[in-house]
């Protein structure tokens, strides 16, 4: 049985690649940080999704919507976010498909560590 690939694009095993940081590992970059929450919505890990929002502006609850089927990720840009950064931008776009026709959300957003990790602060869709 072949691994499957992670959604996020690497090319890397699921386990290899967000399937680490799902399970607990923190991600060294934001760039990471924004590969592994798409992967999370792509997997249905609501949890995860929760655990990586700033606790400022993270909801309370979140749902996912299961007739969305993710299919693919582009990094766009990214600013800072690095491995000694305390912040960053990242812009990308998401693909996606709902009831069959095919969507894409395209956004800018920031990034910042709270003790040690990052986590997903606020964003801006662009497009």
């Amino acid at each position: 049985m072949t691994p499957r690939r992670c959604p996020c694009g690497t090319g890397l095993t699921y386990d290899e690649c967000c399937g680490r940081l799902h399970a607990g590992a923190p991600a060294p970059t934001a760039e990471a940080l924004v590969r592994s929450r798409y992967s999370a919505f792509a997997v249905g890990d609501a949890g995860y999704l929760l655990t990586t929002w700033h606790p400022r502006t993270r909801p309370d609850d979140l749902e996912l919507d299961e007739g969305t089927r993710w299919t693919g990720l582009e990094v766009l840009a990214v600013e800072g976010g690095g491995l000694l950064a305390g912040e960053g931008v990242v812009e990308f776009r998401a693909s996606y498909r709902r009831d069959g026709e095919p969507g894409a959300q395209q956004e800018r957003s920031r990034f910042t560590k709270v003790e040690g990790r990052w986590v997903y602060l606020d964003g801006v869709t662009t497009a």
